[in-house]
């Protein structure tokens, strides 16, 4: 069987499932547009972790690929390290982490590479890409327990790989944007008391524990933010849900609680780092209005922020100009230089 017609199988499953599972138009959008992306791209391999996208060659010093940050032997367990021709060492690091609405285990590959990541190389920035547990290998807060281990991870192997520990950031697109923004929200915080729901947000993952996993400064593209309030306001359908659905293992209405904690809006307060914020005016992924929420919460509790919402924006669509990502660069050179 060829590797394209293992792609397809795949595609048509992953739709299979959104369609039988999350029956949101959000839900199938994103499943579409995944499963389409997946065909288009030719990907190199289908093994355990999915699919990889064929490498984009950047302009890199080096890259160190499938570096495990959890001390296991686990593919959702590893990453890749980008290190900057640009600059000396020690080297101010992002975290990027790539959407997948949770889904995917293994698309470290396909995290902004050619966007997000070559901009950030030019500007003289090291950049972490982790895989993390999708919903299908664990509930959260699996997924944020992965994050934060990323994080101690570059504090525990700054001196080999020439990392600054002074400044750390994240950055992801739409579920890798909720978790980047959840990391920023939650800095110090070890556990999450929301109502009746306690969760351990900090997780034992990898040899570092006991370092920190506070981060300096966050960048988000097009995340869900306020998982009770995907529909801007509105009333979902009778037996209507999305992905968010398949990480907690319950309806919103099972346990509302719940559903905030998972929302980084619920942990907003005026020591949390700078975050800057994109979201397209025309996603039908994830609503415009996630983004204005969480710029306006960060504003309102004194935390330096910024807002950008593009006209013409999609969920991934007409966001990385020149403009956007200069705009990314400048705010993390700003919250550097405060810091």
């Amino acid at each position: 069987m060829t590797t394209e017609i293992k792609i397809a199988i795949f595609a048509q499953n992953l739709i299979n499932y959104t369609m039988k599972n999350f029956v949101t138009k959000t839900a199938l959008v994103f499943a579409t547009m995944f499963a389409v992306n997946t065909i288009s791209a030719q990907p190199q391999d289908m093994g355990f972790g999915g699919f990889q996208f064929n490498e984009v060659k950047l302009d890199c010093a080096d890259k160190i690929a499938d570096v495990n940050y959890a001390g296991d032997d686990q593919a959702y367990h590893t990453c890749d390290i980008y290190i900057p021709k640009q600059g000396k060492k020690p080297f101010p690091v992002v975290i990027h982490i790539y959407g997948s609405a949770w889904f995917s285990n293994n698309s470290k590959g396909m995290a902004d590479i050619s966007t997000i990541v070559k901009a950030l190389l030019e500007a003289g920035y090291a950049v972490v890409t982790p895989n993390h547990r999708s919903s299908m290998d664990a509930k959260f807060p699996a997924q944020i327990n992965d994050i934060k281990a990323v994080v101690r991870f570059v504090r525990g192997e700054a001196k080999k790989y020439g990392f600054d520990t002074k400044f750390i950031a994240t950055s992801g697109f739409s579920s890798g944007g909720h978790l980047a923004s959840l990391t920023a929200t939650t800095s110090g915080i070890k556990e999450g008391k929301i109502g009746n729901v306690t969760i351990d947000l900090e997780g034992n993952i990898g040899n570092y524990t006991k370092l920190s996993s506070s981060v300096n400064a966050a960048c988000d593209w097009s995340g869900p933010i306020d998982l009770l309030n995907m529909d801007c306001g509105g009333k979902r359908a009778d037996g209507a849900s999305g992905p968010e659905e398949a990480l907690l293992g319950c309806k919103a209405d099972e346990n509302m609680d719940l559903y905030r904690s998972l929302s980084p809006i619920s942990y907003i307060d005026k020591n949390d780092p700078p975050l800057i914020v994109f979201h397209g005016k025309k996603d039908n992924v994830v609503p415009c209005c996630q983004g204005q929420e969480l710029y306006d919460n960060l504003k309102n509790a004194g935390v330096k922020t910024d807002l950008t919402l593009v006209e013409e924006g999609g969920h991934g669509f007409n966001m990385y100009s020149d403009e956007n990502l200069k705009k990314m660069v400048d705010f993390l050179n700003s919250a550097r230089k405060k810091k």
